[in-house]
């Protein structure tokens, strides 16, 4: 008797449980169809992968690309699972031409999601030396107004995709000597931004943050280390962070060497593996130095990558005369583990970048950073994606009226010998 009473309890406690489980399922669902996921939601959420977009194809950014375009790249993110994507300013048609390409999609492909993290670009006054004067590091550029208004507008009008808004783009970093601004900047837009929260102005679940490198968030130089940078911290909802091992392998190569000896070719691979996974672990060490000093405060945020990448190709610092870190394997082996250690760990990584962005060092073809890119300018996708190709996700999908293919045709051994060691 006692047995038979057990049995029906542990049906029923069966029942209740896939009840539970369906109804929360069926609550999500609801959710992604309304368009009402949350940021807090979204970011650090596996199924939720991110990256950093620019759609432009062309050697200057005169030439915007059309909203079919837009449409195109789109359906080859979402193929690749992509759900989130950042962009980084909105004085250009392409920010609002993309969110509309979304919307559109949205009404036109039943179950299409796609999310934003719609930058605001901010900079110093005479930033890139304009009005022939030095960048004036101490004041800000009366234009950052109108950006950080506009950037309120379209996520005030599209609400279901803008569900973050990033204050600037390596705009605390000193390195960054054409446009930098001082911190207390970044804070006022943001706190700016906060208040209309409040106000009602805009979503109350929509984030705010800055998007910077590791060191600009206090996990580096002690000298980033200011009281605005503290209440700053505090302002944003979360910290956005930058790791960029693939340029610290000239800057600061202390995880970039191996010994070669006779059997070179015979272990390449095996040498270069292990060079990426200190390469990974190095960009591991700096978000963990990011977090170390946000918990210093006494402050329990989020932190995610807001950008990470490795470029395939360069002519400088990077290349054969230089690190040589760059080509299309150690790029593949480093989008896999740091996609490996980030969804693992709840962790949001923008990867940078979706496409290949000719415009960036239009005069230098071969410049590292117009070969970030997952996918290059000639519709083919670099080793890091040559599974994808394999399982036909891009099937029927093109870009520039060219298919989706592999670089190098597929051929793993051509693509290993542009592969060299430091």
């Amino acid at each position: 008797m006692i047995k038979k009473k057990n049995s029906v309890l542990y049906f029923v406690w069966i029942i209740m449980l896939f009840f539970i489980i369906s109804c929360k399922g069926n609550a999500t669902k609801n959710k992604v169809e309304d368009g009402n996921l949350s940021a807090s939601e979204i970011l650090g959420n596996a199924e939720y992968l991110a990256i950093s977009y620019g759609g432009y194809r062309q050697k200057s950014r005169d030439i915007q690309p059309t909203i079919q375009e837009l449409k195109d790249d789109l359906k080859i993110l979402s193929a690749m699972n992509i759900k989130v994507l950042r962009t980084y300013n909105v004085h250009l048609k392409q920010a609002a031409n993309l969110l509309e390409a979304i919307y559109q999609l949205k009404q036109e492909e039943n179950g299409f999601e796609m999310y934003v993290m719609l930058g605001a670009w901010i900079d110093c006054k005479n930033a890139f030396g304009s009005n022939n004067k030095a960048p004036n590091h101490f004041e800000e550029s009366d234009r950052n107004t109108i950006e950080i208004e506009t950037a309120v507008t379209l996520a005030k009008k599209y609400p279901k995709i803008v569900k973050i808004i990033s204050v600037g783009n390596e705009a605390m970093v000193k390195w960054a000597t054409s446009y930098y601004v001082q911190s207390k900047v970044i804070l006022k837009w943001v706190n700016y931004l906060q208040k209309l929260k409040k106000q009602g102005e805009l979503p109350s679940k929509l984030w705010v943050t800055s998007s910077d490198n590791f060191a600009s968030w206090g996990g580096g130089d002690t000298a980033y280390h200011t009281k605005d940078l503290k209440q700053l911290i505090k302002a944003v909802d979360f910290i956005s962070m930058h790791t960029y091992p693939m340029h610290d392998t000239h800057y600061n190569p202390v995880f970039w060497k191996v010994y070669n000896d006779k059997s070179f070719e015979k272990i390449k691979e095996v040498k270069i593996d292990s060079l990426m996974k200190k390469a990974t672990k190095y960009a591991i060490n700096q978000y963990e130095n990011v977090k170390k000093y946000v918990e210093s405060l006494g402050v329990q945020k989020p932190i995610h990558i807001g950008e990470t990448g490795w470029a395939t190709n360069s002519n400088g610092f990077y290349g054969s005369k230089g690190s040589k870190a760059t080509d299309e394997y150690k790029q593949a082996l480093y989008y896999k583990s740091i996609r490996e250690w980030s969804s693992s760990n709840r962790v949001t990584c923008f990867y940078f970048e979706a496409f290949d962005e000719q415009w960036k060092d239009a005069e230098n073809p071969d410049g590292s950073e117009n070969h970030f890119g997952l996918i290059n300018n000639k519709s083919e996708a670099k080793y890091a994606l040559w599974q994808l190709v394999d399982k036909n996700v891009f099937k029927s999908l093109t870009r520039n009226n060219l298919p989706i293919i592999k670089s190098y045709n597929g051929n793993k051994q051509k693509l290993m010998e542009a592969v060299l060691l430091p």
